[in-house]
This record gives C-alpha cells, sequence and structure tokens, in this order.
C-alpha cells in the first residue's frame, strides 16, 4: 500500500522545520529576459521552451529546502498542446527532486468527466501523476467521489475550494444556510470523508481543504469543522497574506510546532524583483534565493509561534 499523501506531507513539513510550499506559476509577461527567446507568443514553439527553461531553473533552487511545488495548469494550458507536454515534464521533474506535487487545477465535473480528470492526474498509471490535485466541489458532493477514489488507489490528496482568498468569494461561500455559512457545512461534509485518505502515521487526512491566507478568522472554523484535513493555503506573501495569518488554521504538533498543511507563494518566490533584471543565471539564481530563503524563515518564525 502506497505511503499516504498526508503523511508525506506532514513528515517532509516536521522535517524542514517550515510549511513553505512554491507555485510554479510561469506568467509570461514576468519571465525575466534571461529566459526570454523568441515572440514569446503562447502559440510559439520557443515560447513553451522558455517556459520549460525557467520552472526547471527555478525547481533546482527549491529542491531540497521544501517539501511541495504547486504548478498551476493555466499557464502551461495557455502555450496550447507543447504547454501540456512542459507541464508533464515539470511534473516529473519536480518529482525526480523530491518534491511532492500538488497540481492547482480547480477541477470540477461530474460522473465520467470527473472520473477522466481523476484518470488523467490522480490514478497510478495516470499520464500526468501528481502527488494532489485541486479540485471544485460546486456541482455537488458526488462530483468529488472519483477524485477520493483515484487517491485512495495512488495514496494521493484531494485539496477541495472551500473558504479562497480572492474578493468575491463571499458572494456563495459565506451565504448562510441552517445557521451556518455554506464553506462551513462543506469543511463538515469534507470531515466526514477525512478517513478515506487518511495517514496511518500522523492522523492527519488527504482529504484537504483551499482556505485562504486572507481569511484567518475562516481558517480557524474551518479547522474547527475539518480537524484532521490538511490545509492548502494560497494567498500568501504577494497576494497579502502575512505568515501568521497563512497559519492560523494550523494546530500544534508532536514537536510544539504548528502544522496541519502547507503555505503556498507563488510571485513572492519566482518572481522577486530583483531577479527580473538579472543579467546572468548566477545573479537570476541569487535573486530567487534570498526571497526562497526570506519566506522561509518567515513561516518557521510563524510555525514556531
Amino acid at each position: 500500500m502506497p505511503i499516504a499523501f498526508a503523511d508525506r506531507v506532514i513528515q517532509r513539513t516536521r522535517a524542514l522545520g517550515h510549511p513553505l510550499c512554491v507555485g510554479i506559476d510561469p506568467h509570461l509577461a514576468a519571465l525575466p529576459d534571461l529566459f526570454r527567446t523568441g515572440s514569446m507568443a503562447p502559440g510559439d514553439a520557443a515560447t513553451a521552451a522558455a517556459v520549460e527553461r525557467f520552472c526547471i531553473a527555478l525547481l533546482d533552487r527549491l529542491a531540497g529546502k521544501i517539501a511541495v511545488v504547486k504548478p498551476q495548469s493555466a499557464f502551461f494550458e495557455q502555450l496550447g498542446p507543447g504547454g501540456i507536454v512542459v507541464l508533464a515534464r515539470v511534473i516529473e521533474a519536480a518529482q525526480n527532486r523530491d518534491l511532492i506535487v500538488i497540481l492547482d487545477a480547480k477541477r470540477g465535473d461530474i460522473g465520467s468527466t470527473a472520473e477522466g480528470y481523476a484518470a488523467a492526474f490522480l490514478r497510478k498509471d495516470a499520464p500526468m501523476r501528481a502527488e494532489a490535485l485541486t479540485v471544485n466541489p460546486w456541482l455537488g458532493l458526488e462530483t468529488l467521489d472519483p477524485y477520493f477514489e483515484a487517491a485512495a488507489e495512488s495514496g494521493a490528496g484531494v485539496f477541495t475550494l472551500v473558504k479562497t482568498s480572492n474578493p468575491g468569494s463571499g458572494d456563495f461561500q459565506d451565504r448562510e444556510f441552517s445557521g451556518s455559512s455554506l464553506y462551513l457545512h462543506l469543511a463538515d461534509a469534507l470531515a466526514a470523508r477525512a478517513g478515506l485518505l487518511a495517514g496511518r502515521e500522523t492522523g492527519w487526512s488527504g482529504v484537504g481543504a483551499v482556505v485562504g491566507a486572507t481569511k484567518p478568522e475562516q481558517a480557524r472554523e474551518v479547522r474547527e469543522h475539518l480537524p484532521h484535513g490538511l490545509f492548502l493555503v494560497p494567498g500568501y506573501g504577494y497576494q497579502g497574506g502575512g505568515a501568521a495569518d497563512a497559519v492560523a488554521g494550523f494546530v500544534p504538533g508532536p514537536d510544539g510546532r504548528l502544522e496541519g498543511g502547507v503555505v503556498s507563494s507563488s510571485r513572492g518566490v519566482s518572481f522577486p524583483a530583483e531577479a527580473a533584471s538579472a543579467g546572468s543565471a548566477s545573479e537570476w539564481e541569487a535573486a530567487v534565493d534570498r526571497a526562497l530563503d526570506d519566506a522561509i524563515a518567515d513561516l518557521t518564525k510563524a510555525v514556531e509561534g
């Protein structure tokens, strides 16, 4: 039986002493001149090659320093067929560097379509198999079952959008229903399924939740309703969430440090201001390393209380 996703994440973050996850979001406009080639138009084959070089170089900076990376599928899909090939290569390259991959694709559909997404990304023989996938639950709870089934087979995780950090998240997620906010009803439903992807070593579950770093009070509420599910926390750093807010839904672990998921930083680490004007590979590497070290130190302090 494969080691459960939640056990792998928690054991790695405990060993490293911090929960930083770095988003692999290759914004074409932000790609440093050092990596740019050709027209940089999305459909240009040279653009896909440039994105691949950038992503692999970034993975080399991250290896050994963090537990998890989170490629955003949209930035690869926009490149067309070549981008899908690059995404598959980036996933494989990350795993070859002993990095756990959460694919941020936010898939959500019914029946056989959900099964197709699960087969593409989560099953043991998936052609672009990631260790976890983000999913959208708003078509109904039964649409999540194919992901949970595939994840149970392969030892993967599933992160469901619960309380997101975007300004419009309250339009529906905060609506009151039967005396409670809709996102808390969803957290309750996920808690009832936590045993499907429970880790035997740590007690944490890969039935996880996406909970934004800009919503610390709501994160604490979600943790009360989903006590064992891992959190994927976007919105830290560039998007305005501070380290203390980002770990608001974490709880003390055996060593006293806060744990319970990973905190994602994308542009703050991948595209620091100093890296944009780097004239050489060594200058770019140094700029990324400084941004990475700063984020690690910030989150290490936050989980140590």
